[in-house]
This record gives structure tokens, sequence and C-alpha cells, in this order.
């Protein structure tokens, strides 16, 4: 099978969060497993360059709209034996960030035409294009409406996977349609069109062939009947061709027996207490192997639990515990983080930073990882945790609830803590459910030894991946 992974972010080349993180490690899966899985990317210009000197130049093709017409250059490498591609366009992607620009509808409509448009220059013919967000939902859109019907594209089927149905690509539809070349498509309730927006998630939604999102757990909240969800009507439309499949970490870069981030490579307890040890030394806290050493690494936002953890902070720190947290958000936020390690500095460390190597040291020195967030689709940080063996501690919400299951004192089932209710005291009961049995260190070394055996690698999500795939291919086959 030929499957071509188009998306807005690859790990190592550009990160936000998790969708980088999923589209740099589930194509190389998938060639261990014998698919011909590429990934299609922009070239954006803070990759660095040391990857730029690598690339292979495969030409240029020329992207038209109905008001632009525009050149982008075609270039190539192979990262871990999986073949990238990247879109080179100076005035669209030569820029320090990956978002948050105002021509982002322009932008990321242009990424999904040069996609399409580079299609005949590549290597290879894809059999499947699988799209990822908002970001790339348009060339379904362009596929059905243009593309598709004869030509190098003919018969190229699509998946689409929902990382976060809170990030749609919705923008004003004054000049949008200008911009798109998809003025039918703009008209009408069919495709774009969202109340006043034009709404890039939902033309996707409604022209792919297949879609995925990455828990079941979200699957079942993101399409429950519900005024709060301004799409629900089209995830109900389209309930049938919808599949949930949880996403796997890189477990041969999330590995601390290998890993070089860390203060020293482990496999043992005896290691993870010190690599413990040296992080409370580089953070600035009390070095203490006795003190439990809480941890969090994720972007400053109300989703991920910020408002509950500073409101159950006070009351945390008068017990013998730490906190160490690393991320960047919003200012509030970082206000508050910055006021609390002020007060504590031996007890709190907070860095304002996005800094992949001391996220590793900070999974591979916690104890507890906090995962209090409000909604959460999969979620990575705590299978990362769970490899370098940090006890998750989460809210039961999409694929936490999936993923993380509560620890039983008598039956020894479970990897972590749990907590239902999105509320101060049920946070707090589970922390204290949490410190108890660390105060019982035989029984918590088991559960970290247990943590840290666990499977949650992509081998199993690229099998159901082919599945699909391989039913999507016989349809077509069927069809024709």
């Amino acid at each position: 099978m030929r499957i071509l992974f188009a998306a807005a972010e690859a790990t190592p080349f550009a990160k936000t969060g998790g969708l980088g993180d999923v589209v740099g490690a589930l194509p190389y899966a998938l060639r261990k497993i014998g698919i011909d899985a590429r990934v299609i990317l922009p070239l954006y210009g803070a990759i660095p360059q040391a990857y730029r000197d690598r690339m292979t130049d495969l030409g240029a093709v020329t992207v038209k709209s109905s008001r632009t017409k525009r050149r982008c250059g075609l270039k190539m490498l192979c990262f871990r034996d999986v073949p990238v591609y990247f879109i080179e366009n100076a005035y669209y992607f030569n820029r320090k960030r990956i978002y948050a620009y105002p021509d982002d509808a322009e932008r990321f409509a242009f990424f999904c035409r040069a996609a399409l448009e580079s299609l005949p220059s590549l290597d290879f013919k894809p059999e499947i294009l699988h799209l990822h967000d908002w970001h790339t939902a348009l060339i379904s859109v362009y596929l059905r409406s243009q593309y598709g019907s004869s030509g190098f594209c003919q018969g190229v089927k699509t998946v689409l996977t929902i990382h976060n149905l809170a990030c749609q690509g919705a923008f004003s539809r004054r000049g949008t349609p200008d911009v798109l070349g998809l003025e039918e498509y703009c008209r009408g309730s069919y495709a774009l069109p969202d109340f006043n927006a034009v709404n890039y998630l939902k033309g996707g939604l409604l022209c792919s062939d297949a879609l995925t999102t990455v828990s079941p757990s979200y699957l079942a909240e993101i399409t429950a009947s519900s005024g709060d969800n301004p799409l629900g009507y089209v995830l109900g439309m389209k309930k049938d061709r919808f599949y949930s499949i949880i996403n796997g970490i890189d477990d041969e870069s999330y590995n601390p027996a290998t890993d070089p981030a860390l203060a020293e490579k482990f496999h043992s307890v005896s290691g993870k207490r010190r690599n413990k040890s040296a992080l409370q030394r580089e953070l600035g806290l009390e070095v203490n192997a006795e003190t439990c050493l809480l941890a969090m690494v994720c972007r400053l936002t109300e989703q991920k639990g910020l408002d509950l953890l500073l409101q159950a902070l006070p009351e945390l720190l008068k017990r013998d515990i730490q906190l160490a947290l690393l991320g960047t958000g919003e200012k509030h936020y970082e206000k508050a983080l910055r006021r609390a390690a002020a007060l504590l500095p031996g007890r709190v460390a907070v860095r304002l930073a996005f800094d992949e190597a001391l996220a590793r040291r900070i999974y591979a020195g916690a104890d507890i990882f906090l995962m209090p967030s409000l909604t959460e689709p999969c979620g990575l940080a705590q299978l990362i945790a769970l490899r370098y063996g940090a006890i998750p501690l989460v809210h039961t919400t999409g694929g936490l609830k999936d993923t993380v299951s509560g620890y039983n004192a008598k039956t020894k089932a479970g990897c972590g803590f749990c907590f239902t209710a999105y509320s101060v005291p049920a946070f707090s009961a589970a922390l204290e459910e949490a410190l108890a049995l660390y105060g019982k260190p035989q029984e918590w070394n088991t559960l970290v030894k247990k943590a840290a055996r666990m499977d949650h690698s992509w081998r199993r999500p690229a099998k159901e991946y082919a599945a699909l795939y391989t039913n999507l291919l016989q349809e077509r086959k069927t069809r024709h």
C-alpha cells in the first residue's frame, strides 16, 4: 500500500504538540510492517539548516487559485527510512512560527492545493492521502471538486484524522471563497459554510472517505448529541465512516535506557532515583529522595487543567511534595506559576519554555505525572510518563480514560490514579491516594516497574491503520 501523510507539522522538522509527534512516528511504524508510508509538509523557515542541506530538489510546480498564481519548489529527504517531501514557498512558509498568522486561511489552502499539484512530480503515486486536522482537510474538498474525477488523482482515497476538534480552521466568509477558488463549495450548507464562517474541518469531514480520531472515549465525546459541539450534526452524518485508533509513542526515541538527554540512562528503579536527584539539582529543588516529586509538561491553557492545579496548589504544598512544571502558554497562568515558584523556591520549580531535552529529564525524574486536563483527545504525555516510570494522575476524559486505569490496592491492577469529577476535591483525593501508595516503597516500586514495561508503542495502532487502509482500498476495487 502507498500512503502519503499530509500535515502541518512532524517531528523533528516542525512541532508544537502531539500532532507533530504522531506524524513523525506513525509513518515509520507503518513502513516496518511493509506499507510505503511517506509525508508531505510545508518547508518552514524554522526548519534547521542541517535538514535543508540533505534535501534533494525535485523541481517546481505552479499553484493557481481564482486570484493568485504562485510557484513553489518541491524538495525531499529520507529521515529514519521515511521519504519526506516539502512544499517550498517563501511568501507563505518562510516564517518563524507554524501558526497564528492573519493569513493562515490562505497559507494552508495554498499548501493543500500545492500538495495535490505536486503528486505527479513525486516518485510514487499514493493510493490513500492521510490528512491531519484542519490544516490539510481542504485536500479532500479539492480532490472531490477539482482533482479527483480524472487525471493523476483519479481513484485516490482520503482518510482525515481529527487530533483536536476544538481547532477547526474557521475563517470569515468575507473574501475566503476568492482565496480558495472554491466558490461553489462556499455557498449553501453542504461543504464549507458553518454559520458565519468558512470551516475547513467541516469540508474535510464531509468530503473524506474515512474519518478517524485518536481514542474511543474522545470519539464518543465528540459524537454525543450536544449543543456544545458546533459540528455535531456533521459528525452524526458521518458516524458510519468514523474510526477510533489510540495514538502510540515512538518507543525507540522515548527509551530511558538509551535516551541521551537524561542525566543517566536507566532501566531500573535505582537508576530512576538517580535521575530524580539530578533533576532536583538542575531545577534548584531540595535534593531529597524521600520527597515525592510531582511534574507537569504541557501548554499552559485552561484545557490542560491549570485552573484546577492552581486552586489546589496551596493545600497540596502543605504536604511533603515538590512540583516541577515545564511549559509556555497564557500569560496569567505563567504569572501565577512564577509567583508560586518565587514563594517556595525549594519546593516549586517552573520553567516557562519549550525544552524537549528538559521534558525528558522531567519524565525520568518525576514520581507522579499530573494530567488534570479538562479535555484530552488522546494525550501522549501520560504514555511517555509511563515509559519513564512516572505514574500518571489523570482526569478521566478522552484518551486519558482509555490509556490510564486506576490502581487497585487489593488486586494490584491498574497503572495510575484517576478522578472523574472535574473538581479540586476529586483531584486532591486522587493525589492523596497516590501519596499513600508512595509511602509504601515496595508496593510503589512494583507499580513503577509495571508502568515502565507497558507497551504503548505504535505497533498495535499501525496494524489498526493498516486494516483501515486495506478496507478502503477493497471498497474501491469492489465499486469498480
